[in-house]
């Protein structure tokens, strides 16, 4: 994990991701949800592989089984991170 992780660093990450998974930036907001946003399991399976390979949080698809919504991911991924 990088030393520079923060809060800042992994919502940034995780929201331009979730733009290259064709979500519209605008459309981005704590509470998106994410069946609305059309995020299926299998973009969720990538976004884990990508948040575990480029920040270093270790996430599997299924600790996104339960979460509905975007604020849920950032939460989930920054509680990983030791951030809350």
């Amino acid at each position: 994990m990088s030393d520079t992780l923060d809060r800042t660093a992994i919502d940034n990450f995780i929201i331009d991701a979730l733009v290259e998974l064709g979500v519209e930036r605008s459309d981005i907001v704590d509470d998106a949800a994410l069946d609305e946003l059309e995020v299926d399991s299998l973009d969720m399976v990538e976004l884990s592989q990508s948040i575990r390979k480029q920040l270093g949080i270790v996430v599997k698809p299924k600790d996104f089984d339960k979460l509905y919504t975007v604020g849920e991911v950032l939460a989930l991924c920054r509680q990983k991170a030791g951030l809350e």
